[in-house]
């Protein structure tokens, strides 16, 4: 996205790495105040850096904490604003799948509280990283030498998390299914969910209908008839507006209608 006060994109991966990072992201405030924006849930791990003045991250219980130089968040399940002052960057990595244990340990590090990243590893290996990163103009080089950096700390996927992501977005009921190949009980496989992504199938499964039903309302942006939000409703299996309307409540805190008019100031997943 380019304007007169931000700019912002995103980054693509290398095929070696496109297990591990969706997608890099970046945004240059080059206004003279202060923009704020609202970051969709994406459940993923997401680490930032910050480059120039301070970003601000807004809590969800109203508070506000600066970063100065790298933070992590996640994974990110609600949505959350961030705020970035005259002449700041960032350049965010968005871990996919069971990348972040793979990386370091038990996913759900947080959920949205924001953590330190240099508290994850035990030398201050991040701080390091960002005072090389801080003398790199371009983004896309930056990105490269993220990628040089992360290469050595990067462990095999556990075969069983590799079936669960697999099926994640394909069975009806992947924990079962999984259990009953692997000759497990449900309940250890469940836990190996939880531990390695961060989140259980229960709740990807309602997240994946939340965000099935954002992609099909960036579509028809400008106009939402009554039909529409019935389509909508049909497509992505709610039963009812009402459990539209709660899905948006719980992810964004906005209604859907209320959603299509703020599109602008949101950056989704999706794009």
């Amino acid at each position: 996205m380019v304007n007169e006060k931000i700019l912002s994109g995103r980054i693509a991966v290398p095929e070696e790495f496109q297990e591990v990072f969706s997608h890099f992201y970046f945004a240059e405030n080059n206004s003279e105040g202060t923009i704020t924006q609202t970051l969709l849930p994406s459940y993923q791990t997401i680490m930032i850096f910050i480059f120039g003045e301070k970003a601000l991250i807004h809590t969800q219980n109203d508070a506000s904490l600066e970063v100065e130089k790298s933070i992590v968040l996640g994974p990110v399940k609600k949505a959350f604003d961030y705020s970035l002052p005259a002449g700041s960057k960032i350049l965010a990595a968005n871990f996919k799948d069971d990348a972040f244990y793979r990386f370091f340990g038990p996913a759900a590090i947080s959920e949205n509280l924001p953590v330190d990243s240099d508290s994850l590893l035990d030398e201050n290996c991040f701080t390091a990283l960002w005072n090389r990163l801080v003398g790199i103009e371009d983004q896309e080089r930056q990105v490269e030498c993220i990628l040089e950096f992360c290469r050595p700390y990067l462990r095999n996927r556990n075969p069983v998390v590799q079936q669960l992501i697999e099926l994640n977005t394909t069975a009806y009921s992947p924990i079962k299914e999984v259990a009953g190949d692997k000759n497990q009980t449900e309940r250890a496989i469940q836990l190996t969910h939880k531990k390695h992504l961060g989140y259980s199938a229960k709740e990807i499964m309602r997240f994946q209908r939340f965000l099935k039903a954002v992609q099909i309302m960036q579509t028809i942006a400008g106009r939402a008839s009554k039909e529409d939000w019935f389509e909508i409703i049909e497509q992505c299996g709610y039963y009812d507006q009402s459990q539209l309307i709660n899905d948006f409540k719980h992810y964004i805190n906005l209604s859907p209608s209320r959603y299509l008019k703020l599109q602008c100031s949101i950056c989704s997943p999706l794009e």
